[in-house]
C-alpha cells in the first residue's frame, strides 16, 4: 500500500492510496492469483479448461499457472475466424506456456455455460474429465479467494472506499465481503451492458449465501467496452505514469483511475475520504505472462 500525492484528489480533500496487487506474483498478478489459487487446488492435477477472448488476461494467467505447476491447460477462445490467423501476442504467450487453444464461433461461445454446449466443447477437445473454470475465473471459489483482499484493506488504516476495475465481478464480490462495516467498495466495469450488478450479486449468493458488504458500480468509464481504449484514455494513462512512476495497464486499471479522477471532480467523495485504488494488473507484455 502506498500513498500518492495528486492534486486532482488533494484539492478536493481526498487522499489516494494504491493497493499494489500487481506485485503479488511476477506472473499470476493481482486478482488472477487470488482467483486462480483455490481453483488450481480444486483441479487436483486435472486439465484446467477455461474461456476468454483473443486478448484475455485470464487466459494468459491460467496458461502461466499451468506451466508453473506442470498442469495441462486448455483455452476456449471466442472467434472461430481466429483459428486460421497468426496468433496475436497474447494468445502466442498462452501457447508458449503450453496452453492448448480451441477456437469456437461466437454463437457457441455465448452459450458456453449451458450444459449441452459445454459438454460438446469438452467432447470435441477430449477434455471430458477436465476441471472447468468460467470466463474471467469468477466462481464461488474465486470469490472466497478474493475475500482476503477485502480483509487486507479492512486492516489498513483509514480506508473509506476501495475501488477496482471489474470484468466479471468476482474480485469485487470477494473484496466487498471482506471489507467489513464502515467501508464501501466501488467497482468500475470495463465492459458494456450494465449486467455486472446482477452478476456480482449472484456470485456473492453462490459464495456466501447472499449479498455481502456495501458495494456499488459506476458504468460510465468502460470507454467503449472490453479491450477498447481511446486517445483520451491513453493520454490520461501516460500522464498518470509520469506523475507517479507507475506502469498503468490500459484495459482495466487506466479506466478505474480515470473514473476516480472524474468522481473526485464531481464531488462524489466527501472531504477527508481515503480512497484505495486496487492495482490489479500490469501492462502486457511488460507484465510477462499475466495481468
Amino acid at each position: 500500500m502506498c500513498e500518492v500525492r495528486d492534486g486532482r484528489f488533494g484539492r478536493f480533500g481526498v487522499r489516494l492510496v494504491l493497493k499494489r496487487d500487481d506485485l503479488i506474483h511476477p506472473e499470476l498478478i493481482g486478482n488472477k492469483w487470488r482467483k486462480l489459487t483455490p481453483n488450481l487446488e480444486a483441479a487436483a492435477g486435472r486439465t484446467l479448461v477455461t474461456f476468454g477472448g483473443a486478448y484475455s488476461n485470464h487466459l494468459r494467467a491460467t496458461a502461466a499457472a499451468g506451466r508453473l505447476l506442470g498442469l495441462p491447460t486448455l483455452g476456449v477462445v471466442r472467434g472461430q475466424e481466429l483459428a486460421d490467423r497468426p496468433l496475436n501476442p497474447s494468445l502466442a504467450r498462452c501457447a508458449a506456456d503450453g496452453m492448448r487453444l480451441h477456437f469456437v464461433d461466437r454463437s457457441t461461445y455465448r452459450h458456453k455455460t449451458e450444459p449441452r454446449t459445454l459438454a460438446a466443447i469438452l467432447r470435441a477437445t477430449g477434455a471430458e474429465d477436465a476441471y472447468v473454470v468460467p470466463e474471467g475465473g469468477s466462481n464461488a471459489l474465486a470469490v472466497r479467494g478474493c475475500l482476503a483482499l477485502g480483509e487486507e484493506l479492512r486492516e489498513a488504516d483509514g480506508i473509506d472506499v476501495a475501488a477496482l476495475a471489474c470484468g466479471t465481478g468476482g474480485t469485487l464480490a470477494g473484496l466487498a465481503a471482506g471489507l467489513g462495516p464502515g467501508r464501501r467498495a466501488l467497482g468500475v466495469p470495463v465492459v458494456r451492458g450494465g449486467f455486472l450488478d446482477a452478476g456480482t450479486e449472484a456470485l456473492q449468493r453462490d459464495a456466501f449465501g447472499g449479498r455481502r458488504g456495501n458495494w456499488s458500480l459506476d458504468d460510465r468509464f468502460h470507454f467503449g467496452g472490453y479491450a477498447r481504449t481511446t486517445a483520451e484514455l491513453d493520454s490520461f494513462a501516460e500522464d498518470f505514469e509520469q506523475r507517479h512512476a507507475l506502469p498503468v495497464e490500459r484495459l482495466y486499471v487506466a479506466k478505474m483511475l480515470y473514473g476516480l479522477v472524474a468522481l473526485a471532480e464531481e464531488g462524489a467523495f466527501p472531504r477527508g475520504t481515503t480512497v484505495a485504488a486496487v492495482i490489479t494488473g500490469a501492462p502486457f507484455p511488460a507484465a510477462g505472462t499475466g495481468t
